[in-house]
C-alpha cells in the first residue's frame, strides 16, 4: 500500500507538467497592450516545449502583483527587482531565470533625468519642481530615487517638490518629461534604451542626471509548492532558448540575447537599496497616494 500511495503521487506530479495551466502575472512596465504584445510568444514557446499551458494577466500596478497573488490564484509573475525582493520576503516565490538584455546585461539600472532644455543639474535644482515617479513598488522609478534623494539631504519629498505623482509605467513616465509634462523623471535604464530604439530622438531630448547601482532584470518566479518537475521544464526551455532556432526568434522579439539562471542572492543589492530609502519590504505599504 505504501509503495501504491509512492507510485500514484509520483505519476500525478509527473503528468502534471503536460495538462497544467500557470496563471503568470506582469507588472505594467509598459503600456499594457505592449507588455502583453511581447510577453504572448514567450508563454507559446514554453508551452510548446513543456506543453504547460502559460496564461498572462498585467496587473494595473506594480504593487498589484503582491497584494493580488493569491486573489488572482496567480501561479507566479515576471517580478521586477523591487517586487520579486518583496515576494521572497512575503510570499516564498523560488525564482528560475531572467533575460539578458540585448545590451548584453542580465541587469537594469535606474535613472533620475530631465529634459535637455532643462536648468536643473542637482538635487538642489529640483527644489519647487514637478517630478514623474513610477510606482512606489519599483525599484527604478521609486525605491532609488528615494533612497538617491535621502543621501543628498531631502528627507520629506512632500515638502521638497513642488508636486510629485506616479505615472504608473517607465514608458509613461520617460514621456513626461520628453513631453515636459514634468520636469524631472525616474525609470529603468533598459525600457529607456527600448524606447530610443523606436525613436532615437528621444536620447536627444533627455539629460541623466544619476544612475542607480545594477539590479536583476525582470525574472521568472513561481509558487515553491509547484512540482519540481514543472519547474525545472520551464527553467530547462528558457535557459535553452538560444540554442533553439524558434527560441532565438522569440528572444529577437522579446527583446533579449537569452536567458540565465536567478537566484535570491541576486536580490541583496535591492533590499540594501530598499534600506538606504527607509523601506522595510516586510511591512513595507505600496499604495500610490
Amino acid at each position: 500500500m505504501k509503495y501504491l500511495f509512492v507510485f500514484l503521487f509520483v505519476f500525478m506530479f509527473s503528468g502534471f507538467s503536460h495538462a497544467a495551466e500557470l496563471t503568470i502575472g506582469l507588472i505594467p512596465e509598459q503600456n499594457i497592450f505592449k507588455q502583453l504584445e511581447r510577453y504572448k510568444p514567450l508563454g507559446a514557446y514554453i508551452e510548446k516545449k513543456t506543453g504547460v499551458r502559460i496564461k498572462f494577466t498585467v496587473l494595473s500596478r506594480y504593487g498589484n502583483i503582491i497584494e493580488n497573488f493569491y486573489k488572482k490564484k496567480m501561479d507566479g509573475a515576471f517580478w521586477g527587482s523591487f517586487t520579486g525582493a518583496m515576494a521572497i520576503k512575503k510570499l516564498n516565490i523560488e525564482f528560475l531565470a531572467r533575460p539578458v538584455n540585448l545590451d548584453g546585461n542580465s541587469t537594469y539600472h535606474g535613472l533620475i533625468f530631465v529634459h535637455k532644455s532643462s536648468v536643473i543639474k542637482d538635487v538642489a535644482d529640483m527644489k519647487d519642481k514637478t517630478i514623474a515617479f513610477v510606482d512606489k513598488a519599483t525599484t527604478a522609478g521609486y525605491v532609488f530615487p528615494k533612497a538617491y534623494f535621502k543621501q543628498h539631504g531631502v528627507k520629506n519629498i512632500e515638502g521638497y517638490f513642488k508636486e510629485y505623482y506616479f505615472a504608473g509605467s517607465h514608458d509613461a513616465a520617460i514621456y513626461a518629461v520628453v513631453d515636459k509634462k514634468a520636469d524631472i523623471g525616474c525609470a529603468k535604464n533598459s525600457m529607456l534604451d527600448r524606447l530610443i530604439k523606436e525613436n532615437p530622438e528621444i536620447k536627444e531630448n533627455l539629460t541623466i542626471l544619476a544612475r542607480s547601482p545594477d539590479v536583476p532584470s525582470n525574472g521568472l518566479g513561481l509558487r515553491k509548492d509547484i512540482p519540481f518537475g514543472v519547474k525545472s521544464d520551464i527553467k530547462r526551455a528558457l535557459l535553452d532558448m538560444d540554442s533553439d532556432p524558434d527560441g532565438k526568434e522569440v528572444l529577437k522579439n522579446f527583446g533579449a540575447l537569452r536567458f540565465i539562471e536567478t537566484k535570491e542572492s541576486d536580490y541583496e543589492p535591492v533590499l540594501k537599496m530598499a534600506e538606504e530609502a527607509g523601506i522595510n519590504t516586510v511591512n513595507y505599504e505600496y499604495d500610490n497616494k
